[in-house]
């Protein structure tokens, strides 16, 4: 297992960038001029997406997926120039931030340099064709691992990338077998000791719809093998049935209270409401109380949260990943929530985050109530997730205590607390 991975993860925050769709530009230099803006949110590590050049063949779209990569070792000139990147990187790092990029290795695009060059190393239909193993991804071709000759590639290319980044969110990691990532996680130890590694980890229905097409898909306890953080996918699906009725808001606890006692104890969880894959969280909470509470549950969670790329300005429309797409910045929508982002990322940075018990009660199903405690010190959290006021119990003495978030004052009266609209995060030292 990664048994080095700092539990100190738990106290950053990733920001998620596209770079086609993040400006007009769409380039390089366009994201170093808004450096400044993602340190001050409170952004720890910068997450590109594929920086890579996109193959043309069954391309989707006018400008393809980036996960449709055609050559691992270059950069997609749409971006700018391997120099361009490289100056990007170093500005990040002048703001004491970390940059990781995606690694896709699951698959390439058909007409990629190592379709060309290693037929060989790839998954073959029965009749000798290309071909992928889950139907919808028609612009890729699947790789095979069972060449060790392609794990020596790939391993060399990443040790080459970690000579610049900071480390990599490796797109559908689980199907990638565990004994690569593990050898790859010590070939990049050699060049970059504290690199991070983010799993990007898949539903459960996703890993047994896989493993009866008789094909291996890694569980997330598998993963923390080789890496820090995994998605919490494992229940992001008891999350998505409260929204649509079908589930309880207490199942969706319950989801999240199995992780602490079946991964490591240096487990780290990515925590988000909305990435490149999932509907914008402003979409589906166009209310903004109710937006602000859920978005400060995520920051409050174990785990590191994440920001995709406009949720700081509460943008609603999900850019496709197919054809130039920019965000919507100055949408008629949008509501600048920096402010509260920059709080709870120094909310986040407190302590009780780093290494805790940590537990979540529903309270009916419009509240949830979230606990760290750790040597006689405890983090209560209270959030009205439908942005409504509530008289909420909690487990602390009665008293007067200031809000984490916003430092007024909050009474807790006969082990009970009155939210107004807004989420209460209350420390109390025994």
């Amino acid at each position: 297992m990664a048994d080095n991975t700092p539990k100190t993860l738990r106290n950053q925050i990733m920001y998620q960038i596209f770079v086609r769709n993040y400006s007009e530009e769409g380039t390089f230099a366009q994201v170093e001029k808004d450096l400044d803006r993602i340190k001050a949110l409170g952004a720890d590590i910068v997450w590109f997406m594929p920086i890579h050049p996109i193959g043309k063949e069954k391309r989707k779209g006018s400008l393809g997926s980036p996960y449709a990569i055609s050559d691992y070792r270059a950069v997609n000139p749409e971006f700018g120039t391997l120099d361009d990147f490289k100056q990007l990187v170093d500005a990040i790092h002048e703001r004491n931030m970390k940059c990781i990029i995606d690694v896709v290795y699951n698959h390439t695009s058909p007409d990629s340099v190592l379709s060309k060059e290693h037929p060989e190393w790839f998954y073959h239909k029965p009749d000798g064709s290309f071909g992928n193993r889950v139907g919808d991804w028609t612009d890729i071709i699947d790789l095979d691992y069972s060449n060790r000759e392609l794990w020596d590639y790939q391993i060399e290319t990443l040790v080459q990338w970690a000579e610049i980044v900071d480390g990599f969110r490796c797109d559908v990691a689980p199907l990638v077998p565990i004994a690569f990532w593990e050898q790859a996680r010590d070939a990049v130890a050699a060049v970059r000791p504290d690199a991070i590694w983010l799993s990007e980890s898949v539903e459960p229905d996703f890993i047994t719809y896989m493993r009866a097409q008789g094909i291996a898909a890694h569980a997330d306890a598998e993963m923390y093998r080789a890496f820090d953080l995994t998605y919490d996918y494992d229940c992001y699906g008891a999350f998505k049935d409260y929204f649509y009725g079908t589930g309880t808001l207490q199942a969706y606890a319950d989801a999240i209270n199995r992780q602490e006692s079946i991964y490591p104890d240096n487990y780290v969880k990515l925590r988000f409401l909305e990435n490149h894959d999932q509907t914008r969280a402003r979409f589906f909470l166009p209310d903004i109380a109710m937006l602000k509470s859920w978005t400060a549950f995520m920051f409050f969670q174990k785990g590191m949260p994440l920001l995709y790329a406009g949720q700081e300005k509460a943008v609603s429309h999900t850019p496709t990943l197919f054809d130039k797409d920019m965000i919507h910045w100055n949408g008629f929508e949008n509501a600048d929530l920096t402010d509260f982002i920059q709080r709870l990322s120094r909310m986040k940075r407190h302590e009780i985050f780093t290494d805790s018990t940590y537990h979540v009660q529903a309270i009916g199903e419009d509240v949830l109530v979230a606990t760290h405690e750790k040597d006689g010190k405890k983090a209560v959290g209270v959030f009205p997730i439908k942005g409504q006021t509530a008289f909420v119990p909690v487990d602390l003495p009665d008293g007067i205590y200031a809000n984490l978030l916003n430092g007024r004052a909050v009474e807790v009266f006969r082990g009970g607390v009155q939210c107004y609209r807004e989420p209460v995060v209350l420390i109390h030292n025994s």
